[in-house]
């Protein structure tokens, strides 16, 4: 009974998420916050999306975006690829 209770919660709390990291961002300083701007609707890029729910982690010589939109997340992807950053691939 518990596995049940336990397995259906687990079900409607887990969404798919989908992740990808830019290297060599770290040269840009105001990077991160742009992007926070994006997803709080405060600028708009060229191609890429509003994306509510982006996730942004700094990293020492990287940055890491998330979101349940792979579709959007794509598009940000391509968008960092076509400036010249070297990227993970969306996974």
């Amino acid at each position: 009974m518990t596995r049940k209770v336990a397995r259906r919660w687990i079900l409607k709390q887990a969404a798919a998420e989908f992740r990808f990291k830019v290297y060599g961002a770290g040269g840009i300083r105001h990077l991160p916050n742009l992007m926070k701007d994006l997803r709080d609707g405060k600028v708009a890029m060229e191609n890429v999306d509003l994306i509510p729910d982006l996730g942004i982690k700094e990293g020492f010589d990287s940055l890491e975006f998330w979101s349940g939109s792979r579709e959007k997340l794509s598009k940000l992807h391509i968008w960092f690829e076509t400036r010249g950053y070297e990227t993970t691939g969306v996974w």
